[in-house]
Order: structure tokens, then sequence, then C-alpha cells
């Protein structure tokens, strides 16, 4: 395998986590599943263009039933953790959301049957370690809202990590323009009801520079995306997956400018563990034939 995939998937992740902290300043002034549903309205202007650009690829209907299911669970996540967002520090809520790289391998065995790779795990344990010493998690600190928020980002992790395997699914066989575009219609959709059911009539429209944050949510969400599909489309979920963990770097680096959260001095120590981990793991891909496209 090149390493392509890798610094695609790297790319893709550092602009996530833009995105995030966008969506920090949206939630902060916004509820939550407003700002999700208009983050993915955003996102559909910005996945038409890339899918127009492509010369518009033709969207058939076996496509569909994987990419429903995916926009569906992808609309919960996205909300469950944005909603986090309101009670946690970004770097926090990153952190926690980082049980998701181990989740992927067992769940792309069930699903794409996918031989599990010990070197995989053994590098997804490693980042995980590598997280907990950067941010020191004391459960014991957390009050009531907090663990709502904790487990609401634990149950976004789990769905993220079911949405991560789904794109793997599809990703080869559709293209990364028409993944991005049905990744933006689809949870925008589902999340449409649940927002006129939950906000006021008067909280619906973004008002003022929360417009500005939204478009930057969805141009960021659309390019991040792209760089994932592309990156999921050539390498296997369970080889991508413990790269999650240089999202820590760029959490810490966007909290610290946009929120003025401190990065401590445990942060680095924890970065250089995942930045060995991703290096091995890197290593072991870049060493390794290129897998075959998962059937489905």
């Amino acid at each position: 395998m090149r390493a392509g995939p890798i610094l695609l998937y790297i790319i893709g992740i550092a602009i996530f986590c833009a995105m995030d902290a966008v969506m920090k300043k949206l939630v902060e002034v916004n509820p939550a599943v407003m700002a999700t549903f208009w983050r993915y309205v955003a996102a559909i202007f910005f996945t038409g263009l890339i899918w127009v650009q492509a010369g518009r690829p033709r969207i058939t209907a076996d496509m569909l039933p994987v990419h429903l299911a995916r926009g569906v669970i992808l609309a919960l996540s996205a909300f469950l953790f944005f909603w986090s967002l309101t009670v946690l520090p970004l770097a926090q809520a990153v952190t926690i959301a980082f049980i998701a790289p181990l989740l992927i391998p067992p769940i792309a065995a069930i699903i794409l049957k996918e031989r599990l790779q010990g070197g995989s795990l053994v590098a997804g344990i490693a980042g995980f370690a590598g997280v907990i010493v950067a941010v020191g998690i004391d459960p014991g600190a957390w009050n009531d809202g907090q663990l709502l928020g904790v487990g609401a980002v634990l149950v976004s992790a789990l769905t993220y990590a079911l949405t991560i395997v789904l794109l793997r699914l599809r990703a080869a066989k559709d293209g990364p323009a028409i993944v991005s575009l049905l990744g933006a219609i689809i949870p925008a959709a589902a999340l449409f009801v649940p927002m006129l059911l939950t906000v006021p009539a008067d909280a619906i429209l973004p008002s003022g520079e929360s417009w500005l944050w939204v478009a930057a949510a969805g141009a960021t969400g659309a390019v991040a995306l792209q760089f994932i599909a592309r990156a999921y489309a050539r390498a296997e979920a369970q080889v991508l997956a413990p790269f999650e963990y240089t999202a820590l770097v760029w959490a810490a680096l966007f909290g610290w400018l946009f929120f003025s959260e401190p990065v401590a001095p445990r942060t680095w120590a924890g970065a250089i563990i995942i930045a060995a981990a991703c290096i091995w793991q890197a290593r072991r891909a870049t060493a390794a034939p290129e897998p075959a496209s998962p059937a489905g």
C-alpha cells in the first residue's frame, strides 16, 4: 500500500477538527440540533458543487440502502457530539470520542469481513493510551451535566465507528463525490423534523454572524469528507483507524486558539506516544499490498 491514503486521511481529520471548532462556536449561541441541521444544509451546497465538478456521477437505487442507513446514524452521531460541546471542552470531547478507532476494526470484521490484524489493534490501543496520557481524564471531577456530555460522546463514538465502516463499504464503488453529497443530504433530511419539534420557531434560523459559522462548518465538513472518502476507497478501515488519534493535536490547537483552552505539558507527552503509534502503523501499512475493495 502506498502512503497516499494515510496522508489523505490525516488531512481530512485535521479539517474535520477545524469543523468541530466552528461547531463549538455555533452551539454556544444556538440549539445543537438546529446548528447540526444547518451545518448539513450548508454542506449540501458545497458537496453539490463537488458533485457537479466531478461530472454529476449517477446515483443509483442500489447505492441508497447503505447511504440511507449511514446518513441517519451520522445525523444522530453528529448531534450527540455537537451537543456534548456545550458542556465539555473541545479537546476533552474529542479525547473521549477516541474510543471510536478501537471499535472500527471489530465492526469492520463483522460487516466488511476484514480480517482482524493484530498490528492494527495494537496501534489503536497504543494511540488511545497516548490520548489518556495527554488529557489525564478525571471522572471524579465531572458534574452531572458533564456526565451527560460524556455519555453523549460515547454513544456518538459508537455510531461514528459504524458510519466509518459503512463509508468504507461504499467509498470505492460510489466515489467521494456521491459519498459526500449523500452524506450531507440524508443527515439534513433526518434532522429536519426533530429540529421543528424541539426548537422554538423564532430560533430555527441562524442569526447574525451565525450564518458565517454555518457556511464555514458546511465547507470544512464537505472538504474533509472528500479527503476521508478518498482514503477509505484505497485502504481498509482498520488500517486507517489509528490515525484518528492525530485529531488530539488539532483539537488541542484549535481549542487553544479559539477558546483559550490551555494545553498542558502532558498533551505533548501523549502526542509523542500517538505519533509513535501512527508512524509504526504507517510503516506497516505502506509495506502491505493494496487491499481489495469490500463487497456490498
